[in-house]
C-alpha cells in the first residue's frame, strides 16, 4: 500500500494561524489586566480626603466632589457636607432622604 504525502500548507493559511494565535494571547493578557484593575479598584478604601477637611466623629466619606471654591462630601450617614475650599470650614450640611 502506498502512503499519500502530506498536503503542503499554503503560506496565507500559516500566516492566518499565527495571527489567530497571537491575537488570542493578546486577548488573554488584556483580560488579566482588566481583572487586575477591577480588583485593585474594588480594594480601594474610598476617596482621599483633602487635608483641610475634618469630618465629624464617627463619619466616613463615601464620595467627594470638587466645585469652584467648595468641596462636597457625601457621608455614610446619608448627609452632604459642603466645605469651603480655602479655609476648610463647614459651610452647609444637607440631609439626604
Amino acid at each position: 500500500m502506498e502512503e499519500t504525502p502530506e498536503p503542503v500548507e499554503p503560506a496565507n493559511l500559516r500566516f492566518l494561524r499565527l495571527l489567530v494565535t497571537g491575537l488570542t494571547g493578546i486577548m488573554m493578557v488584556g483580560l488579566v489586566v482588566v481583572v487586575a484593575l477591577i480588583v485593585i479598584r474594588l480594594n480601594d478604601n474610598g476617596p482621599t480626603m483633602p487635608e483641610q477637611i475634618t469630618l465629624p466623629d464617627g463619619v466616613s466619606a463615601t464620595a467627594i466632589t470638587i466645585g469652584q471654591g467648595w468641596w462636597a462630601v457625601v457621608t455614610d450617614d446619608q448627609r452632604i457636607l459642603i466645605y469651603d475650599q480655602v479655609t476648610g470650614a463647614l459651610k452647609q450640611s444637607l440631609q439626604i432622604d
